[in-house]
């Protein structure tokens, strides 16, 4: 057998050579293990966790270990690994990709690996496609883990946070990738630490590598809820606003155009809802739709800021006086404003968190995946998740033979080549498989079959549990099936009684997809484990892959094209063209995937200081709470003074009407006058501020004790750091949907967006610090004001 795993195989040769002298120790073991009972055999666990704890590393072990999972995995499943199937599970032990053949049993080889590192109880998360092959693999694959002592977990989407948190803190944890990342959002919006499932990112094992990591890497995860400002809410506090006078119910200054709720405002609000105190943490929704129905009433100015065109507000460019389509006020501000003229109030959809499938996955300190087609994108996995590809060889040799394909000029005479290939395979009673990119194509040659009186079966629309049942017979005399690029994966199709002696399954592809790794999945449907098959491709230049290509090109091409009497094209060389055409795809999807990462990594920086925020407030007892807020007052008050008194520009230019008004928000009491500031320098002005602070500083920190306000003020923080967040994302987006535009102007577009992004993230830790300043000291004041009138 070593003989057969030491074979030259592609450029991996060298890694083979290396991981076929640890299988030989693995396999010297075997004996020795086999004598062992069942709870000698699973003492071998905990022998091996103290081991560890010891200070022997997982290299040291993992020759035994190995033998202990091969040795369990016969006696539950009655599965003995193959020795290349051992080489598999120590590729993805060192963190890279197996790539290994359909039929070669990767869901077996990552038993291995996924005992080795569950020995260290860091969490191991092992990847699938789908949920059908997570809870597969649970049900199956776990058994072996559980028979050695380990715990194993299902983390699926809709199970209540309980059985999530149970999920992650077991040893090993089976699940999708999408379900692992939209965790990881989520546990970065909780209220409270204890409601955070994941664990860490320690190990991930990715099965359909190329699939999770590379083809659904296009699309970030989103996590986004319908708006929770309600229109009812809103039609109300602007009626409420209607009563609202200046200087009485709010104060606005003309400077900043901020605008401030005073106590009698408030008072208004609380007797209209029958509350007692509008700033308690559990009225911040409600006091976040009062804030934004008063800047609608009072700041806001129709057809200045916006006009009402056909029942909807447009906004208005004030640079250009032309309406800005397709944008809309963010946070709630446009559904205030609907309210306040009248209009029916449209909910929005709000991004409130968002990361890569890239970035994702680079968070863990190890990650490792298997697939049957990870050469082709070798480069890229390199490039984003440094992750090299080690070609395993098969258990036995491949007999599949894969014909040369088949290319037409017309689309109609590719499909009768295809039916009459079916047809001919149908009569000697061969099982065929015909892969399609589409529903649309699959019912055409479904009408076109029945059309000829063949029956067959369409799968493209069933349940995916469904979906591996069916075409797991697809092996069976006689049956011939279509399914769409994604249809069994995961799922061995097993050839029926006889057909081995006709020649196995035959594989029809009768398109090139978008990507090279997707045609080798196809046709390793065909030939698993040594048995005889045969693939085929057989497409036109009319086909969907084509209609990327450079029309001219295109034209040029057809131009020379020489054909037989049934359009099937001789010359020029066609297979070399469809290559061509192919790579084009591959190479603009994945220019396209290192785009849009070259962006979410500026994001993907600005969350992580963000998530840090949250986790510093999470993780902080109450009493931390004040010098927290009183570190946020400082560096929003040496912010003002920065913005109104710039030292870059003469004193006559400063603005210190401004600087006392914005100044008013971040103090309880601030008894600086214009006098005392004026002709003073800069440096003058900034200490006797933060004189002030300090004094300040000791008010807020005398609170320490009180731990309903340390409560309020946990929840405050949270609240406008989420929800600034959340705007920012929306302005992010805007940006990054413009972002192409700049290199029509010769301007690199990814310089300007981090510049952009720079810019705004300032902007963002601005806002919060403000944000969490002004409320709570509108609170602080409202507290002294209600004591002083209760003295009265």
């Amino acid at each position: 057998m070593l003989t057969k795993v030491k074979m030259l195989f592609s450029d991996s040769t060298r890694e083979i050579k290396r991981l076929s002298k640890i299988v030989g120790e693995i396999n010297q073991l075997e004996n020795q293990v086999e004598k062992l009972t069942d709870e000698e055999l699973r003492q071998k666990t905990a022998l091996f966790m103290e081991e560890l704890e010891n200070g022997k590393t997982l290299d040291d072990i993992k020759a035994e270990a190995f033998a202990v999972v091969r040795e369990a995995s016969k006696r539950v499943l009655g599965m003995r690994h193959f020795d290349v199937q051992l080489i598999g599970g120590l590729v993805l032990h060192e963190g890279n990709i197996a790539e290994m053949q359909t039929g070669e049993g990767k869901t077996l080889v990552s038993t291995l690996p996924s005992y080795l590192h569950a020995l260290e109880n860091k969490g191991l998360h092992i990847i699938t496609a789908n949920e059908y092959l997570a809870s597969r693999d649970y049900e199956q694959m776990g058994k072996v883990h559980e028979f050695l002592g380990l715990n194993v977990g299902l983390n699926i989407a809709q199970i209540p946070p309980e059985a999530k948190k149970a999920a992650y803190s077991a040893h090993i944890t089976y699940g999708t990738g999408n379900e692992f990342g939209f965790d990881y959002l989520r546990d970065n919006m909780v209220q409270d630490s204890s409601q955070k499932v994941q664990r860490g990112h320690h190990f991930a094992i990715v099965d359909e590598i190329d699939s999770i990591l590379i083809d659904e890497a296009r699309t970030p995860l989103i996590i986004a809820n319908k708006s929770s400002f309600g229109a009812e809410l809103f039609h109300i506090t602007a009626e409420i606003m209607k009563s609202f006078k200046a200087d009485v119910d709010y104060e606005l200054f003309s400077e900043t155009m901020q605008i401030y709720l005073k106590d009698e405002g408030a008072f208004k609000i609380e007797k209209a809802f029958g509350i007692s105190n509008l700033y308690d943490a559990e009225h911040q929704d409600l006091l976040h739709n009062v804030t934004q129905s008063l800047k609608a009433a009072v700041v806001m100015n129709r057809d200045v800021d916006y006009i009402v065109k056909e029942g909807k507000i447009e906004l208005i460019d004030k640079f250009t006086g032309r309406i800005m389509e397709g944008r809309s006020f963010s946070e709630g501000l446009h559904q205030a404003i609907e309210a306040k003229e009248g209009l029916e109030v449209t909910e929005e959809n709000e991004t409130q968190a968002t990361i890569t499938i890239q970035n994702y996955f680079r968070m863990y300190k190890k990650l490792a995946g298997m697939t049957g087609s990870a050469t082709p994108s070798k480069e890229e996995f390199n490039e984003t998740y440094n992750l090299e590809v080690v070609s395993i060889p098969t258990n036995k040799p491949v007999q599949r033979m894969d014909f040369d394909e088949l290319i037409y000029s017309k689309k109609q005479a590719k499909i009768d080549r295809i039916i009459e290939e079916v047809e001919s395979m149908n009569k000697i009673g061969r099982p065929v498989l015909v892969g399609t990119t589409s529903i649309e194509q699959s019912e055409i040659l479904s009408q076109h079959l029945s059309k000829k009186g063949i029956k067959h079966q369409v799968l493209n629309a069933k349940t995916e549990e469904d979906e591996a049942k069916i075409i797991s017979l697809a092996g069976q005399k006689g049956h011939i099936m279509l399914a769409t690029n994604m249809a069994g994966r995961g799922t061995d199709i097993m050839l029926g009684e006889g057909v081995k002696e006709l020649g196995g399954l035959h594989i029809i592809g009768t398109e090139r997809h978008e990507s090279f790794r997707i045609d080798m999945q196809l046709r390793g449907r065909s030939g698993r484990q040594g048995d005889p098959g045969s693939s085929i491709f057989i497409i036109s230049i009319e086909d969907d892959l084509f209609l990327h290509y450079d029309v001219d090109q295109m034209d040029k091409y057809k131009k020379k094209l020489k054909t037989n009497e049934d359009s099937l094209i001789i010359s020029p060389d066609p297979n070399k063209f469809v290559r061509t055409v192919q790579k084009l795809v591959e190479s603009a999807h994945h220019s396209a995937r290192s785009n849009l990462l070259k962006l979410e990594n500026v994001l993907d920086r600005q969350s992580k200081i963000i998530y840090s925020m949250r986790d510093r407030i999470l993780g902080s007892n109450l009493e931390e709470m004040f010098p927290e807020v009183a570190g946020y007052i400082k560096k929003y008050i040496q912010q003002i003074i920065v913005k109104y008194c710039d030292v870059n520009k003469p004193s006559g230019d400063w603005n210190l009407h401004g600087l006392l008004e914005e100044l008013n928000f971040a103090f309880i009491e601030l008894p600086i006058t214009f006098e005392d500031l004026e002709d003073r320098t800069s440096e003058e002005i900034n200490e006797l501020i933060l004189e002030e602070y300090t004094k300040l500083e000791q008010q807020i920190l005398s609170l320490k004790e009180d731990e309903n306000l340390g409560r309020r003020l946990k929840s405050l923080m949270l609240q406008i750091i989420d929800s600034n967040w959340i705007q920012h994302l929306d302005v992010m987006t805007l940006i990054k949907d413009g972002i192409h535009l700049h290199s029509y102007g010769q301007e690199d577009p990814n310089r300007v967006f981090e510049s952009d992004a720079l810019a705004e993230f300032n902007q963002l830790l601005f806002d919060i610090e403000s944000g969490v300043s002004i409320r709570f000291i509108e609170y602080i004041k409202s507290q002294y004001e209600m004591e002083q009138g209760g003295n009265e």
